[in-house]
């Protein structure tokens, strides 16, 4: 369980094709602090299982489901990416519940600077406009944020230039796939009246 508060940009130092899966390596500072064999930590809003590391490295095995439904195929040396350590029974929720379970990628539609803050209009996929309510949480590449508008399946958030700053959103523009993560209260209050439909 992570929270959508990110810790740290990190770098894509390699993403190969193995035999047994894809390898993810990645430079990074904070997320290694106290790091273990079998953490958890979120790339990009997607839950990956530390599988080795150095003093300056994080290594992930990435299944190739998770490389095909996640923005993970674009992935290239470089790359930002954003980083979450898990949630530790004695810390902070300064976002909000995130599983680590992406739903779906979105396309961002527009992406531009409205005076002193950032205005992100993202398309998400077919049919899950359901899943997003106005003021509610959403997960865009791991980062816990604010719904501001929606539009059928598109919908659009505010952005501190604090957020553009610190996270991977520096490097993104119109046309470019995110990682969604819809509001996980939502998705059980729908599962669980279903049946009384």
């Amino acid at each position: 369980m992570f929270t959508g508060i990110i810790e740290e940009t990190g770098s894509v130092v390699a993403f190969t094709e193995a035999p047994d899966a894809w390898k993810l390596q990645i430079a990074a500072k904070a997320a290694l602090h106290n790091v273990a064999l079998g953490d958890s930590i979120a790339v990009n809003g997607c839950c990956l299982t530390v599988t080795r590391f150095d003093a300056e490295h994080l290594h992930f095995d990435v299944l190739a489901e998770t490389r095909r439904l996640t923005n993970f195929h674009a992935l290239a040396p470089g790359a930002p990416v954003n980083l979450e350590r898990s949630l530790r029974f004695d810390g902070k929720v300064g976002g909000h519940f995130v599983s680590g379970h992406i739903d779906g990628q979105g396309e961002i539609e527009i992406f531009e600077p409205r005076g002193a803050d950032h205005y992100l209009k993202i398309r998400a996929p077919a049919g899950q406009g359901r899943y997003l309510v106005h003021k509610g949480s959403i997960a865009i590449d791991g980062i816990s944020l604010t719904v501001a508008e929606v539009d059928g399946d598109s919908f659009a958030v505010w952005l501190i230039p604090h957020t553009v700053k610190v996270t991977n959103l520096h490097s993104r523009r119109a046309g470019d796939h995110v990682n969604l993560e819809f509001d996980l209260l939502g998705k059980y209050v729908e599962k669980l009246l279903a049946p009384r439909a």
